[in-house]
């Protein structure tokens, strides 16, 4: 296991801990919204909190690479911010499937049938992370069909790269990853039905567009632009 992945796994496991009590307080049936109705395995609720944490996950493992890969503090400060963020929220989601006694992986559902698209692979689809779940239960290989996510040739030329080749690639790799997630996002803001959840995805969506816009003018000071 490399330093990246290690950095990643010891990020993961501080969130899971770090959100168990907000968790409990928020969606715990402590009155008011807690006392909402238990989501079902299938419902919008549950597919969100997993298939956005697998794509959460993935942002924070190319956060990790590239501050190895760089020296530059302003592309190490965005990968950090983005890796502590989605690290936390992605400990949330995990939490409230805990909550739910909802299984984190659902084999028999396809990435996104939630929110009514059909199984395709996307253009930035592949077959990232395989079959295997991950070592906290997560889906990796439900990764390969939801839209934004980076494959496994593009995590291997960020692994590869260095400098302001780098910071390009990443950024252009997270705008993509950011696009995607806000489109995800919003579908929960739409479908679920637990009022902390859909205010945690209007967040997603507002401090994504946010980064989207912010990483386009970094990339406008290195002379690249985004990919599309």
């Amino acid at each position: 296991m490399t330093r990246t992945h290690v950095a990643a796994a010891v990020a993961v496991v501080l969130a899971l801990l770090f959100a168990g009590v907000a968790t409990v307080a928020t969606a715990g049936g402590r009155g008011g919204e807690g006392e909402a109705r238990t989501p079902a395995a299938d419902s919008a609720d549950a597919g969100f909190a997993r298939d956005m944490s697998d794509h959460h996950q993935q942002a924070v493992e190319m956060s990790f690479i590239v501050r190895d890969r760089t020296a530059d503090e302003e592309v190490r400060r965005l990968a950090y911010d983005i890796a502590n963020t989605q690290a936390n929220q992605r400990g949330m989601m995990m939490g409230w499937l805990d909550l739910w006694g909802l299984p984190k992986v659902a084999m028999d559902q396809e990435p996104m049938a939630w929110m009514g698209m059909p199984s395709h692979g996307s253009s930035h689809g592949s077959s990232h992370g395989s079959s295997h779940g991950s070592a906290d239960g997560s889906a990796q290989g439900s990764q390969a069909l939801m839209p934004g996510m980076a494959t496994r040739a593009e995590l291997d030329r960020l692994r590869a790269a260095s400098g302001k080749d780098a910071e390009v690639l990443y950024l252009q790799l997270m705008i993509d990853h950011h696009k995607g997630g806000v489109h995800m996002a919003r579908g929960c803001v739409e479908k679920c039905t637990t009022p902390v959840e859909r205010r945690l995805a209007q967040g997603m969506v507002d401090a994504q567009e946010s980064e989207v816009r912010l990483m386009t003018d970094m990339l406008a000071t290195r002379g690249a632009k985004p990919r599309g």
